[in-house]
């Protein structure tokens, strides 16, 4: 079996074999949870360290730059294929897919409600979000798009809290009505290739539609629509708060790192390279929407009191700045500022998603407390939890984009990218996403001082300092944010080679 495929596979399989052997304690079963995660995420390290050199079949990136790729016959009478394979662009969120969901079978150690089917669900998810990162065929990329919401509404549905079932049937339909619409702009590709095919290296080698103005843009507005609910983007984002705020911690944390990358995956790997034209053509749209996003989330992250539904609106800002990007990308300016725009936006999916996916599994750690989420009910956590805090502070200046951390490195790629790649307007655009940034250091520093400082609140004697499970699914998400604050270029040096070859796929 190709090493990839082992890494795909390998969680659904223990998944498996967790009710193939039914006497299984709870703490055996999330032991062999953690072991599970921690062999997938070595295996991902080791495709990491294998992907510099080779033929790209049994290691290194061959001249697509995909290495370990596999490509068998699946349906044939549509030119679909089982056809994966990684590059610079899927192998950072393949390592961020694997260490999230580590950091998430670490933290349940003390889960307790129906805990086979908890770490069965949460492999299941797994395997379709590696699945999804690797894919290298619309159609099995879709597969695995549509499972991942199946698996997510059964998280939500039974393991949250508050209106947890209209929460998750909310969040099913809305992200259903997208990939139904993802779907159709799958078909418009595949009727405008010839020969008709799925295969997503094919469609970038030869982009379908070429030359047909309106059928290309008919095609991008589904592809666009259909990535931009599962983002989320303004104005389909309104799913994603009660979705969070009544989802598991770890849930919410799978959900905010890892799922929502796939929409803005799929504008970089999939509507970039495969409508180039309709991409340069709707580039101010996009623009515009990304630009809307990132103010909208960060004002209305502010006007919160509730500590989750705060984190929810900020994951709509930081994937605004990604869809500012990759907008930027399709401008007519610098190509050196364009593919450092979207070197950023690759950067800022893997820093969202250690920084997100920590600041909500600490937020689960205020609700297993005290269950609770309203940050007036806290105060002067600080002095009794202190390692808690500690965790909470690195966790709000990663999010705000101060400097030696990821979200620095991130926004400041997204910025100066976004402002070396056009003329006066999308200068203005790129000081006007500035203000996003001003607004999300604002709301942080508030959340900061109404949960960690001041006099207690009526709530405050109830929270204890974090468990070692807890410390141990949080600090190395944190530590790894540091790290490429500090020391990115292992990180870059990966993602850059696939940023100048999209960028010149939008600009042929």
């Amino acid at each position: 079996m190709n090493v990839l495929s082992l890494v795909i596979f390998l969680p659904l399989a223990v998944a498996l074999g967790l009710y193939a052997v039914p006497r299984l304690g709870d703490r055996t079963v999330i032991r062999t949870w953690i072991v599970a995660c921690a062999v997938d995420l070595a295996l991902v390290i080791a495709l990491w360290i294998g992907h510099e050199t080779g033929d790209g079949t049994d290691g290194g990136a061959g001249v697509d730059g995909i290495s370990y790729e596999t490509n068998l016959r699946w349906i044939p009478s549509v030119r679909a294929g089982y056809h994966i394979g990684v590059d610079g662009l899927s192998l950072p969120l393949l390592a961020l897919t694997a260490l999230l969901f580590l950091a998430c079978a670490v933290y349940s150690l003390r889960q307790t409600q129906q805990v086979r089917a908890f770490a069965a669900l949460f492999l299941f998810l797994q395997t379709v979000c590696l699945g999804l990162f690797a894919a290298l065929d619309l159609l099995l990329f879709f597969v695995f798009f549509d499972l991942s919401i199946v698996g997510m509404y059964f998280v939500i549905a039974g393991w949250g809290h508050g209106d947890r079932t209209r929460s998750a049937l909310k969040f099913f339909l809305y992200t259903f009505l997208g990939s139904l619409i993802l779907l159709l702009g799958f078909i418009g590709l595949y009727l405008g290739a010839e020969p008709h095919t799925f295969d997503m290296v094919e469609l970038t080698r030869t982009p379908p539609l070429s030359g047909s103005a309106g059928p290309a843009a008919l095609v991008l507005l589904a592809i666009g629509a259909g990535l931009a609910i599962k983002t989320p983007t303004v104005p389909f984002h309104t799913w994603l708060p009660p979705a969070h705020t009544d989802a598991p911690a770890a849930g919410s944390a799978i959900l905010a790192g890892i799922m929502l990358k796939m929409g803005t995956y799929g504008f970089v790997r999939i509507a970039m390279p495969m409508v180039p034209d309709a991409w340069r053509r709707y580039a101010w749209v996009i623009i515009i929407v990304g630009l809307v996003s990132v103010l909208y989330g960060a004002l209305v992250a502010f006007a919160q009191e509730d500590l989750k539904r705060l984190i929810a609106y900020t994951s709509v800002n930081h994937m605004g700045y990604i869809v500012l990007a990759v907008g930027a990308a399709g401008l007519a300016g610098g190509i050196d500022a364009r593919r450092l725009a979207v070197t950023g936006a690759v950067t800022q999916m893997v820093s969202h998603g250690l920084v997100t996916g920590a600041l909500f599994l600490l937020a689960g750690v205020f609700n297993d407390r005290a269950q609770s989420y309203d940050m007036g009910r806290y105060g002067g956590v600080a002095r009794v939890a202190p390692a808690f805090s500690g965790l909470v502070v690195v966790g709000a200046f990663a999010s705000l984009g101060l400097p030696g951390l990821s979200g620095f490195i991130a926004e400041f790629q997204i910025l100066t990218g976004v402002i070396g790649s056009g003329g006066a307007g999308i200068v203005v655009a790129g000081g006007t996403a500035i203000l996003g940034i001003l607004i999300t250091a604002a709301l942080f520093l508030r959340l900061l001082h109404r949960t960690l400082l001041g006099p207690s609140g009526e709530l405050t004697a109830r929270v204890t300092d974090t468990h070692r499970s807890e410390f141990a699914a949080i600090a190395p998400l944190l530590a790894l944010s540091l790290v490429i604050g500090i020391a990115p270029r292992f990180l870059l040096d990966v993602i850059e080679p696939v940023s100048a070859l999209v960028v010149s796929l939008v600009a042929r």
